[in-house]
């Protein structure tokens, strides 16, 4: 029996997906389709002083930017 994505979570090479490969692939999936819209990231979890420095550090002009 073949998984969705082939033979990838196969782990043992037997030519069939056990539960446990199975639940494994599952997870794989649910990772992949995860909304990721309330993770912060570092810009955010920064304070203004950081961000204009990293901002005027790639060149950018930091007056520029609303945060």
């Amino acid at each position: 029996m073949k998984g969705i994505f082939g033979r990838m979570f196969d782990l043992n090479h037997d030519g069939n997906i056990s539960p446990l490969e199975s639940a494994m692939e599952f997870t794989f999936l649910n990772e992949l389709l995860k909304d990721d819209s309330d993770v912060q990231t570092e810009l955010e979890l920064s304070d203004a002083d950081e961000r204009r420095e990293v901002l005027e550090d790639a060149g950018l002009d930091p007056d520029e930017y609303d945060f």
